[in-house]
């Protein structure tokens, strides 16, 4: 996930806020990463790169959702001191809609009545042919990689293969991509309390 205040999601939805300004020791998101920003959906990231402050223009500014620098750097300062010299992560950004993605997947908080549930459910859909464990570990070991590629290694056609993975999807347990998979955060919970089912 990647946090904003609420005052910045209007822009990073129509598209007006395409930067992002943090103080970060290390980067917490790469170029190309897909990241959620509740409750507005994903953003990607398309650069990061460490500047001084003194580099941050007045557009750039704008471009992070502020009004101008100086609102900027009152918002910063009010975070903890600057120097023109405090470095920071500047990142290139834009808002790719909701991701495919289901609120339900984010919910890893789970009680041991989820978990019996969520057990349930998976037995249910297994009730043909055991598939729903195989498939979260083949996604688990390939992330974002195509449905038709992940398919071939279990030997099955892409779409029936695709068919499935959104049944998981539907209880929370994947996450979809312009490419491939992710197991959510929901689906790790769960795989921590439950090793069997």
């Amino acid at each position: 996930m990647l946090l904003f205040q609420k005052r910045f999601h209007a822009g990073l939805v129509d598209g007006r806020t395409t930067l992002t300004f943090r103080r970060w020791q290390k980067p917490h998101v790469k170029p190309g990463g897909r990241y959620r920003v509740h409750p507005i959906g994903v953003v990607e990231v398309d650069a990061v790169e460490q500047v001084p402050l003194s580099t941050v223009t007045d557009r750039a500014a704008r471009s992070a959702g502020f009004t101008s620098l100086a609102e900027f750097t009152t918002w910063l300062e009010a975070l903890a001191p600057v120097t023109p010299d405090t470095r920071l992560y500047r990142v290139s950004l834009r808002h790719v809609g909701d991701g495919d993605r289901v609120s339900l997947a984010l919910e890893d908080q789970l009680s041991s009545a989820d978990v019996e549930a969520l057990t349930d459910r998976l037995r249910r859909l297994d009730a043909r042919g055991r598939w729903t464990r195989k498939t979260l570990a083949l996604i688990d070991r390939h992330p974002r990689t195509a449905a038709s590629k992940l398919a071939k290694q279990v030997r099955r056609e892409t779409e029936p293969f695709k068919v499935d993975v959104r049944k998981l999807k539907k209880l929370g347990l994947t996450v979809s991509f312009e490419v491939g998979y992710e197991l959510s955060p929901r689906a790790r919970a769960f795989l921590e309390r439950r090793s069997r089912w």
